[in-house]
């Protein structure tokens, strides 16, 4: 099992950028998808979550600005990242609940990709 992150890259404070990450590999199913960040010299912390039943939950810091959804068909989850701000940047990593057969469940990491907002 392997989740791919694509979507990173450079933007002014106020632009937007979505991430999208797909799972691959033998899958039975998958439960909560999410994404975190890691900011230089500070340590991983969670930006949303979204559930397989569609419940969602957000960081403080990104409240009203970022939104997390997923495609189930595609096993993939995505964020759309709004109203950007410089204290954003940080590398972003999809994060996986997933069984690969009944009642065996790993989490999985993605790769990380490159938020970098400029002021």
């Amino acid at each position: 099992v392997q989740l791919q992150a694509f979507g990173g890259g450079l933007v002014q404070a106020g632009g937007s950028l979505r991430l999208s990450c797909a799972a691959s590999g033998s899958i039975f199913s998958i439960d909560d998808m999410g994404w975190y960040r890691q900011a230089p010299g500070k340590q991983r912390e969670l930006v949303a979550v979204a559930t397989s039943n569609g419940n969602t939950n957000y960081a403080d810091s990104v409240k009203g600005r970022f939104t997390i959804s997923r495609d189930n068909a595609k096993n993939t989850v995505y964020l759309q990242m709004n109203n950007l701000k410089p204290e954003d940047t940080a590398v972003y990593y999809c994060n996986a609940e997933i069984s690969v057969s009944l009642g065996y469940v790993n989490e999985y990491w993605g790769q990380g990709t490159q938020v970098t907002v400029s002021s």
